[in-house]
């Protein structure tokens, strides 16, 4: 589509009284990706409302003594007994490994 200094200036027009870009592509007789890119190059936000919510911001919370964030000395870490014992994988040998991965397929045959 080409634009024209009068289409322009419906477009904007029809851009600031609050039409979507689907609307004003009807009206003008062209797509909406058109009115998009339009928009776009003539620096028109689409879509950004202001805010309507206004959170209130409060201070951070101050941690108390007796918070576990708050401790001066790091917590000992708890060690199994089990990880000095660990136990050794089984070793097999050769010809175990062999009927092993040939039961193995007559299983899943």
């Amino acid at each position: 589509m080409g634009w024209d200094a009068k289409d322009i200036a419906l477009l904007n027009r029809l851009w600031s009284a609050g039409q979507s870009a689907a609307q004003i592509a009807r009206r003008l007789g062209c797509s909406r990706n058109a009115v998009c890119g339009m928009l776009t190059r003539l620096g028109l936000k689409r879509g950004h409302k202001p805010p309507t919510a206004t959170p209130k911001i409060r201070p951070p919370r101050k941690l108390s003594p007796t918070s576990p964030a708050a401790c001066v000395r790091p917590v000992a870490r708890k060690v199994s007994r089990n990880t000095a014992e660990r136990r050794q994988p089984k070793e097999f040998s050769k010809q175990q490994l062999y009927s092993m991965l040939a039961e193995a397929v007559r299983n899943t045959g």
